[in-house]
C-alpha cells in the first residue's frame, strides 16, 4: 500500500468515525474538515471525485472497500433510526444513507456494486407488547462489554460484517424486550430464541449478555445443559469472549489461570480489556463459576454474592448504584443438587433479592428445564428442574428468563397461565439462518422439481451428500468400512486443501461420528468391531489403495467439482494418493484412532477436549454426543440411532453447523428402512419430516410477526397451534411435554395445504369418491400444458381443468368424510369464512387434476367411462399420509391464486383471475390396490382415496385483515378459549 492509499484511508476512516450515534452525514464535509491540517495531499485526495476514482479499481477485499462496508452495513441493519424511517436492510435504506452523505450518482453505483445491499430477513419476533427503554441513547457513555465482544468477533474471530451486524440486530430484539432493570416496579419478562441445531444460539446469547450487563443487569446466571461437559464448554465460551483476561485472572499470576494449560490462553485468544473494567472506568464481571468447577456452596464466601451499593440508602437497582456495582456470572448445570445450592446461597445474602436485576440464560431450554408433569392430575409436582427454576423466579422477582433452543416445540407447549413455569409469554424470537450454515436442508431435495431420475451430485442434496446403511445382517460391516474410508479420504483432502491454498493448519479438527445406541454396552461392542475395521484397512498398501481409488472416483470427485466451491480439487486420486498415508498417521498415529464418548471422564482427561488439542479422530457416542455437545471439524456421520420425537431426533443432527472449507466433502451414512417396534421407519424421511414441521414453524413465525394496525397478530399464547406434524408417529416433542396444544383455525391466504388423512374404510372412501367423481368427469376433455419458471426451475406438467363454485366447493369439503377429524377442522374453519360468509372473498376455484406425460397409470373409477391418471402413495401410520403434492405442480397453483408474479405462460394465465383459488386433485391408490388397477384398468371407488390440495387466493385474508383464529388451552379456564387475534 502506498502512502497515497494510507492517506486515502485515513481520512475515511476518520471521517465516517466523526459521524455519531450511527447517522450519515455529508461525506464532502466531513472529507474537508479531517483534511484541513494534514497538509496539500490530504487536501487533494478529500474530494468525492478522488473517492470514485479509487472506487473504479477497487476490489471488494480492498480496505478502502471493507471500510465503507463495515460502515453501511451498520446503517442497513439500523432498527428504527432517528433519521429515516425506511425498512433496514432494502434499496429505500441504502438510498436515504446516500442521500444524507450527499453522494453523486456514480460513487453510489460503484458502492453498490462492491457492497451490495443486504437482503438478510432478520430475526423474527413474536412478541406481546412492551415500553421501549433499551435505545442507543440510553445506552451512551455506559457500553462496555458489547463494543469489546463485537471487536473480537470483527477482528479476531474474522466474522463478516453483515454476521455481526445481523447479532448486534437479533440481540437487541431480545434486550429491548426485557425490563428495564432501573425500573422501580419489578417486572418478569419470559422469552425464547429459537435457532438452528450447532447455528451460532451461544453466540446470541453471549452478544445479549454483554448487552444486559451494559444495560444494568447484575446477576446472570446461565443454565448450560445437563452435562459437565456442557457446562464446561459453555463457561469457557464466555470467559473467552466476553470475561476477558483481565476478570478471570482479577491480579493473580498468568500460570494460576484455570486455562493456563489451554493453548488458546497462552496464543492470547482470549479477550483482553486492557486493563481490569473497573480501573478503565467500566464494572468487573465476577466469575462465581470456572471452566473446571460448577456452582459450589459459598459457605462463609457467602461475601462473594453481595452487591456493592456506593449509597446504602437507594436500592441496588438504582442507577447510582447499579452502574457503579460488579456483575456476577455462573454458569450451572441443570441438576437438582446444584441448583439447590444456588437457591440456599442467594437466601442468604444480605442484598435484598428484589432489587437485583438478574438474567437467566436456559440453554437447551427444552431438555430438563420444561414441566413434564401432567397438570391435570390432582397434586401434581413439578419435575426436580423445572421446580428449582421456578423457586429462582419466585424469589427473584426482577429475574428475566430467556430460553435458547433449537427444538422450540416443548417450550411453547407450556401451559401459559402457569407464571412461576417457563413459558415464553413475553416474546418469541427466530434467529435467521446463518451465512455458511449447512443445516438439515441441505441434506435433503425438499420440493425439488427435478425428477428422481435426472437428479445429479450438483443439483439434489441427497445425492452429493447421503449414503444409505441397508444392512442385511447385524454383521455386516460394509457400510462402515466406507464411512471410515471415507472419512480417511476427506482426511487427505483437508492436507491436499491446506497445500493447496487455504494454508497451513488450516483444519485443526477432522473427525467422524458413530452413533448407533446410547447405552455404554453397545459403545464397547461398537469399539471392538471399528478398531478391529481401522487396523485391518491397509489403508498404506495396495488393497486399501484400492478402495479408496475407487471412492474417490465415484463419490468424493464428482461431489467436488461440482460443489467445491473454488476450493482446490485434485484431478485424479493419484494427486491425492501421498496425502492418505499422511492422513491416515494423522488419526491413528499415536494407536488411538477411537476416541469413545459416554461419560465425562473422556472430556475430563482431554480424549475429546477440542481446545486443548488438535483432534483427529473417530468418536463413538450416544447420549453425551446427541445434544448441545459440538464436535468440531465433523465431516463424516455414520448414524442408527432411532427415536420417536422430532425434538430429539432433531438434537442428534450433530452433522449440521459450519463447515467452511469442506461442505462439499461432508457425508451421511444413514439408516433406511429399519423396524422400530411394530413399524417401519426411515431415519432419511424422518429428518426430512422435521425439516418440514421447522420450516412450517418458522414460516408462520414469519407471516404472523407482521403488525395489522400497528398491534401484534398473535402473541406468544397462541403459538402452539402453528406447530406442525409431517409424520404421525413423529411427534413434535415427548408427550408429557404437550398437555396445552390445541388447533381449531387456520386461515392460509396463498398458501398451499394439503390434507393429509383420509379415511380407511371402504364405505367412508366409496362416500368421498363419490363426491369427487362428478368434479372429475365434469374437467377438460383433453388436458393443457403448464409451464411456470420459478426460482430458475421449470414447472412443467399436463393436466385436465375445470372450475367450481365458492359455494359448490364448500358444500363438497363440507361432506368429506376422515381418517383424524381434526387434522382437517382448522382448513374447514377458514374455507366456510372465505366462501360460505355472506361477503364470501372467493368467487371460485379452478381444479386442476395433474396427467402422467407417458400415459402410465390411468384408471377408470366405478362405471366411469372416463379414465384419469392415479398416482402412488401410502400412509405413514394410520390414517395419514405422507407429503401428497408433486412440487411440480405447485407454482401454477400459486401463480392462479395470485401468491406468484406472472411468468409467460400463456395456459396459467388464462386461469388467473382475482378472488380465485386453486385446487389440486391426486386421485391416490394404495399398495394393496394397485396390482388390480394396472390390470384392469379400472378400480372401485372403495379403493381410491381422492387426495386433494388447495391454494387459497392470496387475497382471502378475512374482512377485518388479521390472519389466524386460535384456541389454546389456558388453565386458568376449564373450557377452552378461543382467541380472534389482530
Amino acid at each position: 500500500m502506498n502512502n497515497q492509499e494510507i492517506v486515502r484511508i485515513t481520512l475515511h476512516k476518520s471521517a465516517l468515525g466523526g459521524m455519531q450515534a450511527n447517522r450519515p452525514k455529508n461525506l464532502q464535509r466531513a472529507l474537508e474538515y479531517q483534511a484541513e491540517d494534514e497538509g496539500p495531499e490530504a487536501e487533494s485526495l478529500a474530494t468525492e471525485s478522488d473517492f470514485q476514482q479509487a472506487l473504479r479499481s477497487s476490489h471488494s477485499t480492498d480496505q478502502l472497500v471493507e471500510l465503507w462496508r463495515k460502515q453501511l452495513t451498520q446503517w442497513d441493519y439500523a432498527e428504527g433510526p432517528v433519521w429515516s424511517d425506511t425498512e433496514p436492510r432494502t434499496d429505500d435504506r441504502r438510498t436515504a444513507v446516500f442521500e444524507l452523505l450527499g453522494l453523486h450518482e456514480e460513487t453510489r453505483e460503484l458502492l453498490n456494486t462492491l457492497i451490495p445491499v443486504p437482503r438478510d430477513t432478520g430475526a423474527v419476533v413474536i412478541s406481546d407488547e412492551f415500553t421501549p427503554w433499551y435505545t442507543p441513547q440510553s445506552q451512551q457513555g455506559r457500553s462496555w462489554y458489547w463494543p469489546a465482544y463485537r471487536r473480537l468477533l470483527t477482528e479476531e474471530k474474522r466474522w463478516q460484517e453483515t454476521a455481526v451486524a445481523a447479532l448486534d440486530a437479533a440481540s437487541d430484539r431480545v434486550v429491548e424486550r426485557l425490563a428495564n432493570p432501573t425500573d422501580e416496579a419489578a417486572y418478569q419478562s419470559k422469552g425464547l430464541v429459537v435457532g438452528y441445531v450447532q447455528s451460532g444460539k451461544t453466540a446470541n446469547f453471549t452478544g445479549v449478555i454483554a448487552k444486559a450487563v451494559d444495560a444494568g443487569y447484575r446477576l446472570v446466571i446461565v443454565l448450560g445443559g445437563t452435562l459437565n461437559l456442557l457446562r464446561a464448554q459453555t463457561q469457557r465460551r464466555l470467559d473467552m469472549e466476553l470475561v476477558g483476561r483481565e476478570n478471570i485472572l482479577r491480579g493473580a499470576a498468568e500460570y494460576e489461570s484455570d486455562y493456563a494449560d489451554d493453548p488458546a490462553w497462552s496464543k492470547g485468544k482470549f479477550l483482553s480489556h486492557g486493563g481490569l473494567p473497573s480501573t478503565l472506568g467500566a464494572f468487573d464481571i465476577v466469575r462465581m463459576t470456572t471452566r473446571d468447577n460448577d456452582y459450589k456452596s459459598l459457605l462463609q464466601g457467602i461475601v462473594a454474592l453481595e452487591f456493592e451499593k456506593q449509597e446504602p440508602a437507594l436500592p441496588l437497582y438504582h442507577p447510582q448504584n447499579l452502574h457503579r456495582s460488579s456483575a456476577r456470572l455462573m454458569v450451572v448445570k441443570k441438576n437438582k443438587t446444584v441448583l439447590t445450592k444456588l437457591v440456599k446461597d442467594l437466601n442468604k445474602i444480605k442484598t435484598p433479592l428484589s432489587e437485583i436485576p438478574v438474567l437467566i440464560i436456559d440453554d437447551e431450554s427444552d431438555e430438563a428445564s420444561v414441566n413434564t408433569t401432567n397438570p391435570s392430575k390432582p397434586d401434581a409436582e413439578r419435575t426436580a428442574i423445572n421446580q428449582k427454576i421456578s423457586e429462582l423466579l419466585r424469589m427473584l422477582p426482577r429475574a428475566q428468563y430467556v430460553g435458547y433452543t433449537a427444538t422450540p416445540f416443548a417450550n411453547v407447549f407450556v401451559d401459559p397461565s402457569d407464571t412461576e413455569d417457563i413459558f415464553p409469554k413475553d416474546f418469541i424470537v427466530s434467529l435467521p439462518r446463518p451465512h455458511g450454515y449447512m443445516g438439515v436442508q441441505d441434506f435433503h431435495d425438499l420440493d425439488s422439481t427435478v425428477p428422481f431420475e435426472e437428479r445429479t451430485f450438483a443439483n439434489s442434496n441427497e445425492k452429493a451428500h447421503v449414503r444409505d446403511i441397508v444392512l442385511s445382517d447385524d454383521e455386516d460391516d460394509t457400510a462402515l468400512q466406507q464411512a471410515m474410508d471415507m472419512f480417511v479420504l476427506t482426511a487427505a483432502m483437508k492436507l491436499y486443501r491446506e497445500e493447496n491454498g487455504l494454508g497451513d493448519r488450516y483444519f485443526q479438527h477432522h473427525t467422524m461420528l458413530i452413533h448407533e445406541s446410547v447405552r455404554t454396552a453397545a459403545h464397547r461392542e461398537l469399539l471392538g468391531r471399528v478398531t478391529k475395521l481401522w487396523w485391518n484397512s491397509g489403508y498404506t498398501g495396495a488393497s486399501g489403495h484400492q478402495r479408496l481409488r475407487s471412492l474417490f472416483e465415484t463419490d468424493l470427485l464428482p461431489v467436488s467439482q461440482a460443489r467445491g466451491g473454488g476450493h482446490s480439487v485434485p484431478a485424479s486420486y493419484d494427486d491425492l494418493a501421498r496425502y492418505i498415508g499422511a492422513a491416515a498417521t494423522r488419526i491413528g498415529g499415536d494407536d488411538q484412532p477411537i476416541i469413545v464418548v459416554n461419560g465425562d471422564k473422556d472430556i475430563e482427561t482431554g480424549e475429546a477436549d477440542f481446545d486443548k488439542r488438535s483432534i483427529w479422530k473417530i468418536l463413538i457416542g450416544g447420549q453425551k454426543l446427541s445434544r448441545g455437545f459440538t464436535i468440531e471439524g465433523l465431516t463424516v456421520t455414520y448414524y442408527r440411532r432411532r427415536t420417536n420425537n422430532a425434538s430429539t431426533l432433531m438434537q442428534m443432527g450433530r452433522w449440521f453447523g459450519f463447515r467452511k472449507g469442506y461442505q462439499d466433502l461432508v457425508r451421511l451414512y444413514l439408516g433406511r428402512e429399519e423396524t422400530m417396534g411394530a413399524k417401519e421407519i426411515d431415519l432419511y424421511e424422518a429428518f426430512e419430516a422435521i425439516c418440514r414441521d421447522e420450516e412450517t414453524f418458522r414460516r408462520e413465525l414469519r407471516q404472523y410477526a407482521e403488525l395489522v394496525d400497528g398491534m401484534p397478530q398473535v402473541t406468544p399464547a397462541q403459538v402452539p397451534p402453528l406447530v406442525s406434524q409431517h409424520l404421525s408417529w413423529l411427534k413434535p416433542t415427548s408427550p408429557n411435554k404437550m398437555f396445552n396444544a390445541r388447533l381449531v383455525n387456520k386461515r392460509s391466504p396463498g398458501q398451499w395445504e394439503e390434507p393429509t388423512a383420509y379415511p380407511v374404510g371402504t364405505a367412508a372412501l366409496r362416500h368421498n369418491t363419490g363426491l369427487w367423481l362428478p368434479v372429475l368427469e365434469s374437467l377438460s376433455p383433453t388436458p393443457s400444458a403448464f409451464q411456470y419458471t420459478f426460482d430458475g426451475s421449470s414447472h412443467r406438467f399436463n393436466a385436465l381443468t375445470g372450475t367450481l363454485s365458492a359455494a359448490s366447493f364448500l358444500t363438497l369439503v363440507r361432506s368429506l368424510e376422515w381418517g383424524a377429524e381434526a387434522q382437517f377442522a382448522p382448513h374447514l374453519a377458514y374455507l366456510t369464512e372465505i366462501c360460505g360468509s355472506p361477503q364470501p372473498e372467493v368467487d371460485d376455484w379452478v381444479v386442476i387434476a395433474p396427467q402422467h406425460a407417458s400415459g402410465n397409470k390411468t384408471v377408470s373409477i366405478g362405471t366411469s367411462s372416463r379414465a384419469f391418471s392415479w398416482f402412488a402413495r401410502q400412509r405413514r401410520r394410520g390414517p395419514v399420509f405422507g407429503a401428497i403434492r408433486d412440487p411440480k405442480h405447485t407454482a401454477t397453483a400459486f401463480r392462479i391464486a395470485g401468491a406468484l408474479p406472472p411468468s409467460g405462460d400463456a395456459a396459467t394465465e388464462r386461469y388467473v383471475a382475482e378472488r380465485r383459488g386453486a385446487v389440486v386433485l391426486y386421485p391416490i391408490i394404495e399398495p394393496q390396490h394397485r396390482a388390480e388397477a394396472e390390470s384392469s384398468g379400472r378400480i372401485d371407488p372403495s379403493k381410491m382415496v381422492v387426495a386433494f390440495a388447495f391454494v387459497a387466493p392470496a387475497s382471502a385474508r378475512g374482512h377485518d385483515g388479521k390472519v389466524v383464529v386460535f384456541t389454546t388451552i389456558d388453565s386458568s379456564d376449564e373450557a377452552i378459549i378461543t382467541r380472534k387475534q389482530a
